[in-house]
């Protein structure tokens, strides 16, 4: 429950500390007054979007800061989100000027998202414009797999899901039916002969890119080699000269120690005339093959296009090959197996359909005592041709396949509050007075399994009065017994019923407006019902006030 509240610059309230008991808690105050500041304040710490138009003029911040009791379940939540859980849940949230703003939990920075998936376990907010907790269809099948207590029957369902997952996997591992396997196996078959067919080898690509660029650049080649014999061969040239060298070398070797140098020279012409010979050799196998550069241009193009389906390497080629003749090899021997997986899976299909008829059968039941217990409370809040159901969905065997954890088949909740009209969906009602008063008989009724330990109705009263009003307060307090209200309400009937009870007034102070919260005393409460009553203080209103509040305490 929401144990404190402590608001600093929102709209007119520069400050305002409340504290609120654990049962029904009534603001109360003229219109215009602030009231809907306060509930304000609670959506946003709460995690509602925050907006710059809140923050009090002349400041460059707001923020407000809630407690709580935390209660066993939240607890669970709060250590999956890596926040240390205590008895105490503190909520805190400020927002600035520049738009930048920070949520924290238990002094734990925390998200927008995880913010209110902490706080949708905390507080169920309802105004004449909101839908709230059981409004929602994605909640209306959970809460009434609460009040039905499916437990059971739900973890039977998940046990067969699992078990079905199982199978599917399984199947699909073999290839699925007869006929998908005999397609995968013709796939495998031409993917496996495909890569054996080619015979790739480790480095070979780069081999024959290298033998394309030769083969390419043929003309320029023999060009070179050419050029280069002339160069050692023809006359004048280099052997020519090394030759010329020589003899004249020769010709003064008596004359001194040049025997070294002669022999350095022959050597030099030795290999001069080696060179020729290999240059000329090359020129002579160099051909230009047409036939043999497409063979080239060809394989390189096998390979692209195997590296491409297959794997970026040969290496990865290779190993998609063993896993395609594994794939091959089970799916050749797998008939007995899938036959035996396929009767598994009938069997459990079967098994499944049963455990999601048991559910929905669980759910019926539960849904009939309930919407009558709610028909039966909107006829004392003066709704006497009140119906109110819920709806299944039919499904049937071959539905299977769609099973989730939540069993076969949606709920919605219908409901019609005059004779002769049809049933709608909640999300349709329209009138706000009737919508007001089916929630509170829904809340009077889910108030014990819904999980919620703060309810906060926003003028729920409103196209309300004389004897409803009377019975609305009693509602008000037959919930508050066991989860906390805080309501905004004109009624002076609700705020008779109150365990606490504050005024919300607007005062001016220094050319300043300021929204101001008092709890009230008993004296402080007379004169408030009163107002409430007539609008005025005057002993007639006193002594009706003072009535209210002596029949509220008896009840």
């Amino acid at each position: 429950m929401l144990k404190s509240l402590s608001i600093r610059n929102i709209a007119l309230i520069d400050r305002a500390d409340l504290e609120f008991c654990g049962g029904l808690n009534v603001l109360s105050g003229e219109t215009g007054a602030g009231k809907s500041v306060i509930l304000d304040s609670i959506d946003f710490v709460l995690g509602a979007k925050a907006d710059k138009s809140m923050i009090r003029f002349g400041q460059t911040e707001c923020s407000v800061r809630a407690e709580f009791t935390a209660d066993d379940g939240i607890g669970d939540l709060l250590s999956e989100l890596d926040i240390e859980p205590d008895e105490t849940l503190v909520l805190s949230r400020k927002f600035g000027i520049d738009g930048k703003g920070s949520a924290k939990v238990n002094g734990c920075t925390v998200s927008a998202t995880m913010l209110k998936r902490i706080t949708s376990r905390l507080v169920d907010v309802h105004g004449q414009s909101e839908h709230f907790f059981l409004l929602k269809e994605s909640n209306q099948l959970r809460l009434l797999d609460r009040i039905a207590g499916v437990d059971g029957e739900k973890a039977r369902v998940n046990e067969l899901l699992f078990a079905r997952k199982e199978i599917l996997k399984n199947l699909s591992l073999l290839g699925g039916d007869e006929g998908e396997r005999s397609r995968r196996l013709d796939i495998l078959r031409f993917q496996i002969e495909e890569i054996e067919r080619a015979a790739l080898k480790e480095g070979e690509e780069e081999k024959l890119l290298s033998l394309r660029e030769k083969y390419r650049n043929a003309e320029k080649i023999l060009s070179g080699l050419n050029t280069a014999r002339e160069c050692l061969e023809a006359d004048g040239g280099a052997t020519d000269a090394a030759n010329s060298a020589l003899r004249s070398l020769r010709s003064i070797a008596r004359y001194g120690d040049y025997a070294g140098v002669c022999e350095r020279l022959e050597n030099a012409l030795s290999e001069l005339s080696d060179l020729a010979s290999e240059v000329e050799g090359l020129a002579e196998e160099l051909e230009i093959d047409e036939g043999e550069l497409e063979r080239v241009e060809n394989r390189i193009d096998e390979i692209r296009a195997l590296k491409k389906k297959y794997g970026g390497s040969v290496e990865e080629i290779s190993q998609f090959l063993v896993r395609a003749k594994e794939e091959r090899d089970l799916l050749e021997s797998s008939g007995a197996m899938y036959e035996t997986l396929s009767a598994k899976l009938k069997e459990t299909d079967a098994l499944l359909y049963r455990a999601c008829v048991t559910l929905t059968d669980a759910r019926k039941k539960a849904a009939t005592e309930w919407t009558a217990r709610v028909v039966e409370e909107l006829k004392t809040l003066n709704i006497a041709s009140a119906r109110f159901e819920v709806e299944f969905d039919g499904y049937t065997e071959e539905d299977v396949p769609r099973a989730t954890s939540e069993g076969l088949g949606g709920v919605r909740f219908l409901f019609s509050a005059n004779a002769g009209e049809p049933l709608k969906e909640l999300g349709k009602i329209i009138s706000g007075g009737e919508m007001s008063r089916f929630m509170l008989a829904i809340k009077a009724q889910l108030s014990s399994v819904n999980g919620i330990g703060t309810y906060i109705f926003d003028e729920i009263d409103a196209g309300i009065g004389g004897k409803t009003a009377k019975v609305v307060a009693e509602k008000f307090a037959k919930i508050a017994k066991t989860t906390q209200i805080i309501a905004v309400s004109h009624l002076a009937q609700i705020a008779a019923a109150a365990d606490r009870q504050f005024l919300i007034e607007k005062t001016e102070a220094g050319e300043k407006t300021y929204t101001r919260v008092h709890e009230l005393d008993e004296e402080a409460r007379r004169l408030e019902l009163a107002r409430l009553l007539s609008g005025d203080t005057d002993e007639l209103a006193l002594r009706h006030a003072d009535l209210l509040l002596e029949e509220a305490r008896k009840k």
